[in-house]
């Protein structure tokens, strides 16, 4: 018999390692450009810290993690002999990135200012802040890392894919699609051609990538539509950062920020928790695309680029995205994350990512997230048993309620807010309250309620009552349903009166329906079968 030959090298690049990088790269940068206009267009803060402090190292932690994951894939694709094995993208969490800039960062900057701070000292401090709270976050999601598993494994697949799509459909596709919408002509035409070739898999008569030849068109025709006068209104060139030259290299500025990092402690461990959970989902979601990577390494990559982006300077933590399968069809394999490492990486110290944040229109870096959340949330419904649907759809609606909570500061006054939160009107709890109870932890409270019902579907009453008895210890510590506007977790007892009663009802009707179902389960006709049809 003739031996077996060696299975054929990996190659380092192919064709759709051009899309799946300029997409990857896109994904990064329009994160950052919320977090710039977050900072210096919210709070007034200065620009040359946003760009020459906090992004070097943000990248820096972007670079380390895109490496690592590449070298996953080439180990993959060895292993298994297969040459179609796509990397994980990592990235810039869009959620709490964005949160760390209006929950943490402006605020910590404007109490810092309000302290007397003059506004460069007032920065620096914010800035050591934000790496201790990075830190903080790293250490939280490299001890959680060795629990993804188990967590795999407890969970069916349309509770840990139908999360994740919630998110897409409902954060991930509708917020950028408004944001490319604010420019309509460069950002609809912009996701058109984007659709055109990664969906339709149409043919451009250029031979150049077709996500490149989008973002091309998209901001040639934001510009000079802009400056002909014909643009959206408020049109207006970007003020000048110039670029500057910084090694992202450890420091121990972090320790100098950890004593006012403390103080957002009930806000940073939710924010690292979830990312875990994100990084659990993302592992099954590639698993499922054909990529079976080992959930505690992709968890413990994260974790470490998200350390090394703290102790180097960063201010948002990275995650493994939810797109891989989007960068699959693509075309990409693993040239992709290793373009993108070097390229966020490297830019980041030269001052080129800093540049490139400034002139490059939200309008049109927002489709590309718009193309990967349909990827997303179609794959979700054609990865799982059709008779898991309803219990993902289920699924999607605490990611509605979480759009509405970030949207509402921008909606109503302050004072308005609190009042709509606080009044009782004799029909209940006030409709905003609860609609910022149930957005907090959304992530979360999608996994049970899919699982939830997933049981039910599949004639365990029982382990959908067990769910419950979950979903509402975590409730009474506000790891979900928080009563706390920003999320923060707390103590049930510290708790005091509407907050108190928001939080004990939640709990109380998670326990009630938990004992409804353990009620139906005892009463199950011996040795039964399952009767519902096959999907």
């Amino acid at each position: 018999m003739a031996p077996h030959s060696a299975a054929p090298r990996p190659r380092w690049f192919v064709a759709g390692d051009l899309n799946g990088f300029f997409g990857l790269v896109v994904d990064n940068l329009s994160i950052l450009g919320f977090i710039a206009m977050a900072l210096v267009g919210i709070f007034q803060f200065p620009a040359e810290v946003v760009f020459g402090r906090m992004f070097p190292g943000t990248a820096f932690g972007v670079l380390v993690g895109n490496l690592l994951y590449t070298l996953m894939a080439r180990r993959l694709a060895a292993r298994s002999g297969r040459d179609d094995v796509t990397a994980m993208p990592l990235g810039l969490d869009a959620p709490t990135s964005i949160g760390m800039a209006l929950l943490v960062l402006g605020p910590a900057f404007a109490g810092f200012r309000q302290q007397g701070m003059e506004p460069h000292a007032a920065a620096m401090a914010t800035w050591q802040l934000g790496m201790a709270a990075l830190v903080i976050m790293g250490v939280l999601k490299l001890v959680l890392s060795f629990f993804g598993e188990a967590v795999t494994r407890a969970l069916p697949r349309a509770a840990l894919l139908g999360s994740i799509a919630g998110i897409a459909l409902v954060l991930m596709g509708l917020l950028p699609l408004l944001e490319a919408l604010r420019s309509p002509v460069a950002g609809f035409v912009t996701l058109g051609l984007l659709l055109y070739v990664l969906v339709a898999k149409g043919r451009l008569p250029v031979r150049a990538p077709g996500v490149l030849v989008a973002f091309v068109v998209g901001t040639a025709l934001y510009y000079g539509l802009g400056l002909a006068g014909l643009g959206a209104p408020g049109f207006a060139l970007p003020q000048w950062t110039p670029p500057q030259v910084v090694l992202p290299l450890p420091t121990l500025g972090f320790i100098d920020g950890l004593p006012a990092a403390l103080d957002y402690l009930p806000l940073l461990l939710p924010f690292g928790l979830l990312m875990v959970v994100g990084g659990i989902n993302v592992s099954e979601s590639a698993r499922a695309a054909g990529d079976d990577y080992r959930t505690r390494d992709i968890l413990l990559v994260e974790a470490v680029a998200t350390l090394v982006a703290g102790l180097c300077g960063g201010v948002a933590q990275t995650t493994p995205y939810i797109g891989q399968p989007a960068y699959k069809h693509m075309g990409a394999r693993s040239g992709y994350t290793l373009l993108t490492g070097l390229f966020v990486g490297i830019g980041g110290m030269l001052g080129v990512i800093s540049g490139l944040v400034q002139w490059l229109p939200l309008a049109v870096l927002a489709p590309i997230i718009v193309y990967v959340a349909i990827d997303i949330t179609t794959q979700a419904f054609e990865a799982t048993p059709k008779r898991h649907a309803a219990a993902m759809v289920l699924g999607f609606l605490p990611s509605v309620a979480y759009l509405l909570a970030i949207k509402a500061p921008g909606w109503i006054a302050p004072e308005r807010l609190l009042e709509l939160t606080t009044t009782l009107d004799g029909h209940g709890l006030p409709e905003l309250a609860v609609i910022f109870a149930l957005g907090n932890g959304f992530i979360i409270t999608a996994m049970l309620w899919i699982a939830m019902l997933v049981a039910m579907i599949e004639q365990q009453p029982r382990r959908a009552s067990a769910l419950l008895l979950v979903a509402a210890l975590l409730t009474l510590f506000g790891l979900i349903h928080s009563v706390d506007p920003r999320g923060g977790v707390y103590l049930p007892w510290t708790l005091q009166g509407l907050q108190r009663s928001i939080s004990w009802q939640f709990a109380g009707a998670y326990v009630a329906l938990a004992a409804v179902l353990a009620l139906l389960g005892s009463f199950r006709p011996a040795g039964g079968k399952d009767a519902r049809a096959e999907g």
